[in-house]
């Protein structure tokens, strides 16, 4: 049987959903009516910075703006809605939503609180800091304890947005003798961005493919499958490898620039987030050799094929692009770094 429908998610998505949009409808009211002329423009307020030098007021539209993209992300603990939402999902929407539609929380922290709030970034950056570590460890353990192959990806996305939030949240503290740290930790993020829109995406496919085949999401249930199914089991080795962070693959070039980043300008919060590449590590390792390595166990009624040419035309460039990411990352970064420097003159002390 597939798992429950529409009720879960109602439940658990709706109410979190509105209070982002409350909490955003807020923070950007408050933004218009500091500004002078009252404006909703981006640039116009990037260029005022109203609430300079209005530390109460700009930490309250920093907080309702930061909760309502918090909830977007999620990051912990605005995270339970996520899970729901991919298990009741069908694959193709899981694959939009993680690979689109969580990518407007972290990039409402990139283009709207750092660039507009500036002085109150760098005034609460270290809370940031640690729900981005909170993020990455808990994400981590989580998935780490799922069954449901699905589930398991979806709390990944946690410990995902996690590291991108470290990264931003460090270069809030960097001083401007660390700025050259700081823009390394902000490119990382953005690269995370792409990497994890694509990786998980695709993992997200190859789980539906799993399900079509065997009608449910339970790893237990499957086993020895890379001999029926090469190339399902080569494509979900690759992005499963890019995800966990292996060297050649997107997820590396964006772990490496974040942490490398960050250890400069919080060296203890860096290494306390380490600990969740190796739990994903770990966990992805681990569902590879139940599904695919073992002996052969299959669903009843299932019938396991290998990719269809429609399927593999899907997935199969969204993990050629890690790939290629991973091997030659310079035509991303040189698109990344000038804007990481320039969003780092803004919050750097």
């Amino acid at each position: 049987m597939g798992p429950p429908r529409s009720r879960p998610l109602g439940a658990a998505v709706l109410p979190l959903h509105l209070s982002r949009s409350l909490a955003l409808l807020l923070g950007f009211i408050g933004l218009y009516l500091a500004a002078e002329p009252h404006t909703f423009d981006m640039v116009e307020l990037a260029t005022q910075s109203p609430l300079e030098g209005h530390g109460l007021a700009g930490g309250l539209v920093l907080l309702a703006v930061g909760i309502g993209l918090a909830i977007k992300t999620p990051t912990v603990p605005f995270h339970t809605w996520l899970p729901p939402a991919h298990t009741d999902a069908p694959a193709a929407g899981s694959a939009i939503l993680a690979g689109v539609l969580l990518k407007m929380g972290t990039y409402g922290f990139v283009r709207i609180t750092m660039p507009i709030l500036p002085h109150a970034w760098r005034d609460y950056a270290m809370v940031f800091v640690v729900v981005g570590v909170v993020s990455v460890l808990y994400g981590a353990l989580l998935a780490l304890a799922q069954t449901d192959f699905k589930r398991m990806v979806a709390y990944t996305s946690v410990n995902h947005m996690g590291y991108i939030l470290l990264g931003l949240g460090a270069a809030g503290l960097a001083t401007s003798d660390q700025a050259q740290a700081a823009s390394l930790a902000v490119t990382g993020g953005l690269t995370q961005m792409v990497s994890h829109g694509l990786l998980t995406g695709a993992l997200f496919l190859l789980v539906g493919v799993l399900h079509d085949r065997g009608d449910t999401y339970a790893m237990d249930s499957y086993g020895g499958l890379a001999g029926l199914t090469p190339r399902f089991a080569a494509l979900t080795a690759v992005a499963a490898f890019g995800s966990l962070g292996l060297p050649g693959l997107s997820g590396f070039i964006a772990e490496f620039q974040i942490f490398t980043g960050s250890l400069g300008i919080v060296p203890i919060a860096a290494a306390l987030a380490l600990p969740g590449i190796l739990i994903v590590a770990a966990l992805f390792l681990r569902a590879l050799n139940r599904v695919f390595l073992g002996h052969r166990r299959i669903p009843p009624k299932a019938h396991v094929t290998d990719l269809f040419a429609s399927e593999l035309t899907a997935i199969a460039p969204l993990v050629a692009l890690a790939v290629v990411i991973g091997v030659l990352p310079r035509f991303l970064l040189d698109v990344i770094e000038p804007a990481s420097q320039l969003l780092v003159a803004l919050v750097t002390r």
